[in-house]
């Protein structure tokens, strides 16, 4: 039963083909200009709009046994949660379902996110009961309580940002140094170079904790002329640092639940090992991590094979 999937957030068109077993993901990263921190929301629809058509070109080819379609079509599972962008891929993936004469699912990004993460995982398993989860992310950083609701999971926040995400304290630290947006990856490269270490503590309250003062730190040193490798840990250790705590916590109000891991965030190498050897932690692979469709094909194949109708 292969099904088509789509996801169309702030930074990537990504479409997915999906059978139960083996899945293709293509994604595209959406243009910001050097030295930008994001794209307006018109800016990222148009985007969308243009890339779409090609995508699922490359990826559909000569396939039409397309059972089903569904996409993203808002952040969160949570009346109120919108964003335009994902109307791009709501819009094309319900003409595609109307033309074929196939149902059409819609799912939330953070959904999408969450199943993506426990496929790349081998771990499908989780989406059938109660496990903890880290929405790591340019613009979420949210640790959720989910549990299984029939074909998909339902996410109860209970801890995290109560401003900056860390993906945006990221975002911030690299093209403060000059680099590329999004900087995940260069900051992450930069963290090896590294020759101080700060170890910066951020206050965690219960389960939730404030990034904006280590924006503040990060400016004095960069201002002070530190180097942009000890810059780059800096901000790396003060967000794994507090995620393992937080995590910590969480493990002992909610004891012998899994922990998976998923967002673009989730894929750096420190926070990832500590994680790892904290709490066996189970994470996305590295390209699974980021903004991509599997998550929602995932869930609209579960769908599907469950009988559910739109």
């Amino acid at each position: 039963m292969p099904v088509l999937g789509l996801d169309t957030s702030n930074y990537t068109t990504s479409a997915a083909l999906f059978d139960g077993r083996e899945g293709k993901n293509l994604g595209r990263l959406l243009e910001v200009r050097p030295g930008g921190l994001g794209l307006r929301q018109s800016d990222a629809l148009f985007q969308h709009v243009k890339r779409l058509p090609q995508l699922l070109e490359e990826l559909l080819e000569e396939r039409r046994d397309i059972q089903a379609v569904g996409a993203s079509t808002r952040p969160r599972a949570v009346v109120g949660s919108y964003m335009p962008c994902f109307l791009a891929g709501e819009s094309q993936g319900r003409g595609i379902a109307s033309a074929l004469g196939v149902p059409f699912f819609r799912h939330s990004h953070q959904q999408g996110h969450l199943a993506a993460a426990a496929w790349s995982a081998g771990r499908t398993d989780l989406l059938d009961s109660p496990f903890l989860a880290w929405h790591l992310s340019g613009g979420t950083t949210e640790l959720l309580l989910v549990k299984p609701e029939g074909y998909t999971v339902a996410a109860e926040i209970i801890g995290g940002t109560s401003d900056l995400s860390a993906g945006q304290l990221i975002d911030r630290t690299g093209v403060l140094l000059g680099l590329r947006f999004p900087a995940g990856k260069a900051l992450d490269e930069l963290y090896a170079q590294a020759d101080a270490c700060y170890e910066p503590r951020v206050k965690l309250k219960d389960l939730t904790f404030s990034l904006s003062g280590m924006e503040n730190q990060v400016k004095d040193l960069a201002e002070e002329g530190e180097k942009p490798a000890n810059i780059a840990r800096f901000t790396i250790d003060a967000i794994s640092n507090v995620v393992w705590r937080a995590t910590q916590e969480a493990q002992r109000r909610y004891p012998g639940l899994p922990v998976l891991c998923s967002g673009g965030v989730a894929s750096n190498s420190q926070l990832r090992s500590g994680m790892i050897h904290l709490c066996g932690a189970i994470f996305a692979q590295p390209e699974y991590s980021t903004d991509n469709a599997m998550g929602t094909a995932t869930l609209t194949w579960r769908a599907l094979k469950a009988g559910e109708r739109p």
